[in-house]
């Protein structure tokens, strides 16, 4: 490797970045990008099982990764992970957010939210967040350093859907999103003089099992795509919505974090980016 190749693949070298809901989709993505900038990843989900399996396949060439359980919902079970990860490499150096749901269970059975809905995207997707960046403050203030960065989306930045249409079941996935936003800026302003940078990144469109599971939903309850298969469905809205004709990658979003974890981004704070091929512009 040469060039900005060789560059890109040591960017992020000596430092320890800890990943929450790292075992699959978004978080996977994000967990092999940094570690293949050179990152000591610590994979964390609720699933301890699938958090191994992905740490196993990213330590299979020269990068490293330890897997942890952990459930965001619960402070002491973070509390206790950051300490693993700090007696295993020693400091955290990047923090990234990113454990999140939909909705409540069962979702895909009905059109409209109910307060199980409510409940699951505020306490996973809000506090979750809130959780694990309080979890790893203190030890990044006494350092004078560090990189959060929280996954949010960039439908937490305007209403998506008409009154009464699918969209409905999303409304509560999408307040909690931009109480990440908001959160996020204010952890900005509250760690800056720490020198900590606190970042979200807002996600658009991928093909995710969460994504199928909505396209499964969308048969279900609209007659308009029913004799399409999800993947079709999925195909189509990004056609209708996306300027750039193609979605996003669990790799695309990783390749973001990896650049806000970086010395590149070191004077960037309190910025939501969005990263969804021009589906929204703000």
């Amino acid at each position: 490797m040469s060039g900005a190749g060789a560059v890109l693949s040591r960017q992020l070298a000596g430092r320890v970045a800890i990943v929450t809901g790292g075992a699959s989709g978004i978080g996977k993505g994000i967990c092999r990008v940094l570690a293949a900038r050179g990152a000591m990843v610590a994979v964390v989900d609720l699933d301890g099982e699938a958090a191994g399996a992905t740490a196993e396949e990213i330590s299979a060439g020269e990068a490293r990764a330890a897997h942890f359980q952990a459930d965001v919902t619960d402070r002491a079970s973070l509390d206790d992970v950051v300490g693993q990860v700090v007696d295993l490499y020693g400091h955290i150096d990047i923090c990234v957010a990113n454990a999140g749901v939909i909705a409540g269970p069962g979702f895909t059975e009905r059109r409209d939210y109910t307060d199980d809905d409510w409940d699951a995207t505020q306490s996973i997707n809000l506090r979750g967040v809130v959780s694990t960046n309080d979890a790893v403050k203190a030890h990044m203030i006494e350092r004078g350093a560090g990189r959060i960065i929280n996954i949010a989306s960039h439908s937490g930045r305007t209403p998506r859907g008409a009154p009464g249409s699918l969209g409905d079941i999303q409304i509560p996935y999408s307040v909690s999103k931009a109480g990440v936003i908001q959160w996020t800026m204010h952890l900005a302003l509250q760690l800056g003089q720490h020198g900590i940078t606190a970042n979200a990144v807002c996600p658009g469109t991928l093909w995710t099992p969460m994504w199928e599971r909505i396209a499964n939903m969308r048969k279900r309850f609209d007659e308009s795509v029913r004799d399409l298969s999800p993947r079709e469905i999925f195909d189509r809205h990004i056609g209708l919505n996306v300027p750039l004709g193609r979605p996003q990658t669990p790799e695309d979003i990783g390749n973001a974090v990896a650049f806000l974890a970086s010395d590149d981004a070191r004077v960037i704070t309190g910025q939501a980016l969005n990263v969804n091929g021009g589906a929204m512009m703000n």
